[in-house]
């Protein structure tokens, strides 16, 4: 089967997930099953709330369109493509995050052996086996360990990183380590753009690594505005494993003596580190951008993505409420994925 049937069979998945998402019920077995699919995954992860799998599905179904697949993968070329069996090792931080390297692999016509996150291992299975019935070509399996494969792409912790590069060491691979995302904002911002900023803040609960942990602010700047663009995220305390790690993070935080400023439902943190625990987000004040230009640079591979509304950076920004939406060419830790693959 050529990369274009490949690519159209997808609109047969693309329908389905629109009309869940769309609540369009229907009689079908597939529909059905999707239902029994999404309380599985969240009775299994409870941080997979329906709130944010039909996000993730949303995504999927603005970019499994057949112009957008044609478009990202028309600039590749495919000639004297050899088929090979790459491993995969999937993240299960939020939900479906590996489905892009089972793509990048299947739409190949490369062979699949994945191995699932424990935190992700229904809604992935769920996505290949429906399309593998409009394509039945599609050649992978989901086992316990990896075995007999040409390449290897694995995401992870920096712990399981090194273990990785260990043991994979002698194979192509691209092993992924934690990352995460920062926002600058410069004081000019709208309300509408800091209310925008707070969905890439709290979506996904911002376990994504292209969910915003830290906030570069002038030093001016009123904490109180951040606030008052978070009210619409009020609700996220009721999820009681958000609400036990604020509650954690607060006491240590009470009992340490540390400064925190607190609105009931997330605390913010003075602090140049990247990466906030659950329920905190840190800010960094700054007195020129030319500094903040200069932290960016220096700390490039812990950075996913950087979200502002100033062009005045030489790096890539995303503006206020884009970061979960990637262009399906992007790759993560800007690593063609594609070109790994067809480099084998």
């Amino acid at each position: 089967m050529s990369l274009e049937l490949r690519i159209k069979s997808l609109e047969g998945v693309r329908n389905v997930l629109h009309q869940f998402i769309k609540n369009e019920v229907t009689d079908t077995p597939s529909y059905s099953e999707f239902e029994n699919s999404l309380r599985l995954a969240e009775i299994k992860n409870p941080w997979f709330t329906k709130k944010n799998i039909l996000t993730a599905l949303e995504y999927w179904d603005r970019v499994l369109t057949s112009n957008t697949l044609f478009s990202w993968l028309e600039k590749y070329s495919y000639k004297d493509v050899q088929t090979k069996t790459i491993g995969l090792v999937l993240a299960g931080n939020i939900p479906m995050v590996g489905l892009h390297d089972c793509l990048c692999v299947l739409l190949l016509g490369f062979k699949a052996k994945i191995k699932l996150s424990s935190k992700d291992n229904v809604l992935i299975p769920f996505i290949l086996n429906l399309w593998k019935e409009f394509c039945d070509e599609l050649e992978f399996e989901f086992v316990e360990k990896l075995e007999k494969f040409d390449a290897v792409i694995t995401t992870g912790s920096n712990n399981t990183a090194r273990y990785f590069e260990y043991y994979f060491k002698d194979i192509p691979h691209i092993i992924r380590k934690n990352r995460t995302s920062a926002a600058i904002l410069t004081g000019n911002e709208s309300e509408d753009e800091l209310i925008k900023l707070s969905n890439d803040i709290f979506t996904y609960f911002g376990l994504g690594c292209r969910s915003v942990t830290q906030v570069f602010i002038p030093e001016n700047f009123d904490l109180d505005r951040l606030f008052q663009s978070f009210i619409q995220q009020q609700d996220v305390i009721h999820h009681n494993k958000y609400a036990n790690n604020y509650d954690y993070n607060k006491a240590i935080y009470l009992m340490n003596n540390d400064q925190f400023w607190d609105n009931n439902f997330i605390m913010l943190k003075n602090s140049e580190e990247l990466y906030s625990p659950i329920g905190v987000l840190y800010f960094t004040r700054y007195d020129t951008l030319l500094s903040v230009e200069s932290f960016m640079n220096s700390h490039s591979d812990k950075i996913q993505c950087i979200v502002s509304g100033s062009h005045a950076f030489p790096f890539k920004t995303i503006p206020f409420g884009e970061s979960q939406n990637p262009d399906i060419s992007e790759y993560a830790d800007g690593i063609d994925t594609i070109n790994f693959l067809l480099s084998i």
